[in-house]
């Protein structure tokens, strides 16, 4: 009876038990619908395959994908005042950074790295949208103006990669400054003749957009990507019209003007690198030829007439 209880039993019961999926193997496009597999959603960089939807990408393997080999060198920022407000609504402030960080393993909403792309040394900032919703605090701020100071310190291009429902209510006017000050330090990198390049991703909103997203020497936009300054519900409540078919969206504002590209994320890092070669291809194109414009064969032809 034991041999029977202890071995048999579990065994059978192993048989017909229902097998247990993990939730996480699975991810369902919110576009239209479909269940994709995690490993096919990351070989395409959380692009949905049915319907060309772009997921959001995390911070890490979007820095992987765009700089060489996916290696880069991460910056430590300088540390900020946590709750300089003391703020509190339905949790203390500081818990909520707490929670944020646990989630995250980050600090704060925005990451700076440098290193290759396409052999070219680059500045990059990168927002965590996990991290609070990607707001703008006084840390972020703090993370844009070192990144723009080591661009020109290293003579490097500067590309930033907004994902932010904008400034950070809880810290106040003083989230609000950040506006300012990144202004005036993406300023300083297009003084030194530096590319500053942005990459808008969904969302870019708020604060985010009005100061140093829509600064950029080139905009460029994931597609479908929103970007904008207040929400939609609340613009059409304000004026009260229906707003057009697409309105925020990365395709209108590049047909508006307000982009200067819309690149699917797969070429991405292609455009990037082509872009970068342009503009810090300081030497001629070509080898220069050198005539000597004083002989009367240098141009045989023109000499003939003459």
């Amino acid at each position: 009876m034991n041999w029977l209880t202890n071995y048999v039993r579990p065994k059978l019961q192993a048989l017909v038990r229902p097998k247990e999926v993990p939730e996480n193997l699975w991810r369902k496009c919110p576009a239209c619908g479909h269940m994709i597999f995690h490993r096919d959603l990351e070989k395409a960089l959380n692009v949905c395959q049915h319907c060309g939807h772009h997921l959001r990408l995390s911070v890490g393997k979007r820095l992987e994908m765009l700089f060489d080999d996916g290696k880069f060198q991460r910056i430590e920022l300088p540390k900020t005042a946590d709750d300089p407000l003391k703020f509190k609504d339905q949790k203390r402030y500081t818990d909520r950074l707490k929670e944020a960080r646990a989630k995250t393993g980050e600090q704060d909403a925005v990451v700076v790295a440098h290193g290759k792309m396409g052999g070219i040394g680059i500045v990059v900032a990168a927002f965590n949208f996990d991290f609070q919703g990607g707001s703008m605090g006084v840390a972020v701020g703090e993370g844009i103006v070192t990144a723009a100071e080591l661009a020109v310190l290293q003579d490097a291009p500067l590309i930033v990669i907004p994902a932010s429902g904008g400034a950070r209510m809880q810290e106040g006017i003083l989230s609000l400054m950040q506006m300012a000050r990144t202004t005036v330090a993406v300023e300083r990198v297009k003084e030194k003749g530096l590319p500053y390049i942005v990459l808008l991703t969904d969302p870019t909103t708020g604060g985010v957009s009005a100061s140093f997203a829509m600064l950029g020497d080139i905009a460029i936009a994931e597609p479908a990507a929103v970007i904008g300054f207040a929400g939609a519900r609340v613009i059409e409540t304000t004026i009260r019209e229906k707003l057009p078919e697409g309105f925020q969206r990365a395709e209108y504002l590049l047909d508006k003007g307000m982009v200067d590209m819309v690149v699917p994320r797969a070429e991405l890092r292609a455009t990037l690198v082509r872009l970068l070669s342009l503009l810090r291809n300081r030497g001629p194109a070509g080898d220069l030829l050198t005539l000597p414009l004083d002989t009367p064969d240098a141009f045989p032809e023109d000499s003939a007439r003459l």
